[in-house]
């Protein structure tokens, strides 16, 4: 990790801050720890007992777990403009997660004492703060319905599908760039890489996945919707 200049320009890039008056954004820049982070390299650690709040100015990270057997558990990547960190700045508890470097991540790191100040001076940061939380308990909930209800294929369709939500682009037919390694999506449905192989091939015997460059095309999603609609109300 190296320690980089702080930068006002950098913080309004972060989604929780945008719309806070630049004196504002002046204060948290000089208050953060600015860090350029390598890919690969461990920004959090599981348990360990920083609090810090960590704004994603820049490239990617991933929030994951490791079992004891080894075993990789993916829980969300996060893009540059989010952040993460808050639930243990929040309840002053260890970190429940390892977040690890995607690849060149820009870092702007905030004490849990002036992130908390922050919330109770900013009604539209503590807003945002309610909305991202209420978000993760959704996402957390959909995760553990999809784990107790739907087979291995069906999970990496509906991760398919989430990934398609969050590209941005609307229709029946949605190009995913890059595309995901079969290795993440396996994390994140908890099962193995080679079935998601198999699952991947069976997808494009059947019309619904295309290989395009280095992305891949889902070409039919209001039927891969239906799939997953259909075996959830089965279970």
């Amino acid at each position: 990790m190296t320690t980089v200049q702080a930068s006002t320009l950098g913080l309004k890039t972060v989604l929780l801050l945008q719309g806070l008056s630049q004196e504002r954004l002046e204060i948290l820049a000089a208050q953060c720890n600015w860090r350029r982070v390598e890919p690969g390299q461990v920004i959090v650690a599981r348990n360990s007992p920083d609090r810090d709040v960590h704004f994603v100015v820049s490239g990617r990270v991933r929030v994951t777990s490791f079992s004891a057997g080894g075993k990789q558990v993916t829980f969300r990547d996060e893009e540059a403009g989010e952040m993460f960190g808050d639930l243990a700045a929040i309840d002053a508890k260890p970190r429940s997660a390892d977040v690890l470097a995607l690849d060149s991540v820009l870092v702007a790191s905030l004490s849990p004492e002036h992130f908390r100040d922050l919330i109770a001076a900013e009604p539209l940061v503590r807003e945002r703060v309610l909305q991202r939380l209420a978000g993760l308990v959704r996402l957390l909930s959909e995760r553990v319905i999809e784990l107790s209800t739907l087979g291995v294929q069906n999970r990496i369709h509906a991760e398919l599908l989430r990934l398609a939500r969050t590209s941005g682009q609307g229709g029946n037919r949605i190009r995913i760039d890059p595309a995901p390694k079969h290795a993440d999506i396996a994390s994140q449905v908890s099962t193995y890489r080679e079935q998601v192989t198999r699952e991947f091939s069976a997808l494009t015997k059947q019309g619904l996945l295309e290989k395009d460059g280095t992305g891949i095309v889902l070409t039919d999603v209001e039927r891969l919707e239906r799939i997953v609609t259909e075996v959830r109300l089965e279970a």
